[in-house]
Formats: C-alpha cells, structure tokens, sequence
C-alpha cells in the first residue's frame, strides 16, 4: 500500500495546485490596464458596463454593483426593513457573512437545519422558525446549487416575509428556469478571488423592484443624489446633495474592468466546470469512503462554483482536518465549505448553541471538503486530485 507523503511517502505532484486559483487571461488584464491609462479608476464607465452585462445575463430589471457580497446582503436587509430586534430566518451552512450582517443591524438570526445531501436549507423546516419577529428569509444557494425556491416563496407570500436570496456561489444558477437573484425581493452576489466570475473583491445586488434600486444606488455612495462620474460626464454643473445617510460600498472601474471579459466567458467556463464535476462525480462513486452530494441537474442548473465531498468518517481511521493536512502534502490545495455557524465561537457562545441543535449542519462540517475546479485547470490537474484522493483513502481504509 503506497503511503501518502503526510506520513513519509512521496509527494504525487511536483508543483501545488492552489484552491480556487482564478483564471486571468491577457483580456482581462488589457481591460484594467485600459483603466489605468485613461486615469478613471473609480466608480465610472466600466462599472456601468459591467452592470449592464449582468442585468442582461441575469435576466433582472436592475443590477447594482458594490464592493462586496456582504455590502449586497446588508443593504438589502436594510431596504427591507431590517431593525433591531427582528429575526432573519437563515441557514448555518453558510460563510460567516451571510449572518453577521444580521448582527450589524442588532437583528437576530434565526438558523433552519439543512438537507444532509445537499447542504441547502431545508424548505420544509422554514415555518416551524416563523415568530411575530421574523422579516425576511435569507436562502444560501450552496456551492451552487439552488434552494427549493417554488416552497421558500409560497411560505413568504403566506406569512408576508422579504426573501433575500444569497447568490455568493451561484452566479450561473437557474431554478426552474428562472436565475437566482431575480426570485426573492433581493439577490447578492459575489465577485470573490475565488468566485466563477472575480473583481477580486466586488458584488451585486439584483432586484426587480425598481423603487428600491433607485434607493440601493444611491445608498452604496453615501445617499448622495450624484455620483462623481455622472457629475463629470454632465454638462450640466449641480452641487452633490445628500440625500440619505449612506454607506461607501460602491465597486471601482478598476475592479469591473478584472470582471468584464470573465463574464462574457462564463457559459464557456461552464462547460469546463462540469466535464471537470463528471470525471470527480464518475470516480467517486466507487469509493465506499466518500459521501457525494447531490449533483443532480433535475430541474436546476447548477453553477458547479464548488465540489464539495463528505468523508464517511466510520469507514475511516483519519479525520477531516487531518485529511485536508494530507491532500495539502500531496501538494493538492483544497478548502472545507463550511464550518456550520452554530459551531462557532462568536455563535455558540451568544446564543448558547449545541452540535446537536443542527445534526445535519455539524454532519456536514464534520467531514465535508472541496477540490479544485474552474477554466484554469487541466484534465491532467483533475486526475491528479482524484488520485491524491484514492491514495489518502488507501492508506487511511479501515
């Protein structure tokens, strides 16, 4: 039995492969570069641009980019009416964000257990959460994949809620035929390093509620009634007034410009994510130690932003953590999406959480991690991940 390189054996690649690495051709590069030259390098045209690309991609009435997801999600609870003392209802299995900007707004966050073979918040637990408190419901579409939308919306429209969708990992996302982002009151995107579309860091918020995009836009730039660009391509001079007590949450030229070119490649870059998804789907299925998540495309499509696995631990003399160290020693990066947020300090200790409060959460966290994927690997980088793979478990199988 070949010994990983964790416990003496000899590493299976030369070179590391780094997790979630971005795909940055010399396009992408010129555009920024292009930016630079012209000596527009905040919020301008190119932002213009690039929301303009999105709201056509996405199919919703309006797109309002900001600097991050997080900035997307809390202005959005904003909008919607968010207060102190009232309750969102949301997932553990999720980024640390997506409930702290709950905390930002001194509101509570509610947490629904999640499906053990998705990771999705499970639709059917919603109500039994529902108090005279709740505003909102806030899905996660994980890993790409969407939520049970159709249920989500029927329980909102009942009990009058907001629905926030998060749409961090799920930019190619389709439900029913319908993109994520433009089902609920709000959508949030992510343009994360690590994301299918990246400005490094950057987000999205869709709505197709006109009203309140008007309000969005003029909240992410300090509530004021005009941005320096349209002030400078006016011909009209008129003094900035303010008209809400905003934030400085807007995206930079420079920062679309990394994310124009990508978005254009995006359906194309699809494609490469799911013949890279088939090869790990179609070797994993043979091995006994290894949990697959539902990859079904049955009514979705999912974005395959993550490939995420669970390691059946009883089947295994190694832990998570310990499986991670190893991949890494094979100089294989991987990631571990998510520790549910139930079993974190900051959660646990203010709301005195229990591991046993979301089974399926802590199921998931517990043994879950996620392998390369994306445009800028090869095939050859795919076996390699496979093979480091069926190597850890070889040695580790009970």
């Amino acid at each position: 039995m070949e010994k990983p390189a964790i416990e003496g054996g000899k590493t299976l690649r030369k070179n590391f492969l780094v997790f979630g690495k971005p795909e940055i051709l010399e396009e992408d590069i010129n555009e920024v570069v292009d930016s630079l030259r012209k000596g527009w390098i905040s919020s301008g045209e190119k932002v213009e641009k690039f929301e303009e690309m999105f709201r056509e991609y996405n199919c919703c009435k309006n797109a309002i980019a900001v600097n991050s997801c997080t900035a997307g999600l809390f202005l959005s609870l904003s909008l919607l009416g968010v207060n102190k003392g009232d309750e969102v209802i949301t997932t553990p299995m999720t980024f640390a964000p997506t409930a702290n900007v709950i905390e930002h707004l001194k509101a509570k966050p509610v947490f629904v257990d999640v499906e053990k073979e998705t990771g999705l918040i499970d639709a059917e637990k919603i109500e039994e959460k529902i108090s005279e408190k709740t505003k909102c419901i806030l899905p996660v579409h994980l890993y790409g994949r969407p939520c049970e939308m159709d249920r989500i919306m029927e329980i909102s429209k009942e009990k009058k809620l907001a629905v926030l969708e998060d749409c961090a990992h799920a930019i190619e996302t389709e439900y029913k035929g319908k993109k994520v982002g433009c089902i609920g009151d709000f959508g949030a995107f992510s343009f994360y390093a690590t994301k299918n579309v990246t400005t490094g860091e950057g987000g999205m918020i869709t709505t197709n509620n006109n009203e309140l995009a008007e309000k969005t836009k003029l909240l992410r730039m300090h509530g004021l009634d005009s941005s320096c660009w349209k002030k400078f391509s006016s011909e009209e001079f008129k003094p900035t007034d303010v008209l809400y007590a905003g934030y400085k949450f807007n995206l930079t030229d420079l920062h679309a410009s990394l994310g124009i070119h990508q978005l254009g490649r995006i359906e194309k870059n699809l494609k490469e994510r799911k013949k890279q998804a088939k090869i790990y789907l179609e070797e994993f299925e043979k091995i006994d130690e290894l949990i697959l998540m539902n990859y079904s495309e049955k009514n979705i499509r999912h974005a395959f932003h993550l490939f995420a696995v669970l390691l059946d631990l009883e089947k295994l003399n190694v832990d998570r953590n310990k499986f991670v160290q190893a991949m890494k020693k094979e100089n294989i990066g991987t990631g571990v999406h998510f520790t549910s947020l139930h079993l974190t300090q900051y959660y646990k200790e203010k709301y005195g959480f229990k591991k046993e409060d979301y089974p399926n959460s802590a199921f998931i966290s517990d043994r879950t991690f996620s392998l390369p994927i994306g445009p800028g690997l090869s095939e050859e980088d795919i076996i390699d991940c496979v093979n480091a793979v069926k190597k850890i478990i070889g040695f580790y199988r009970k």
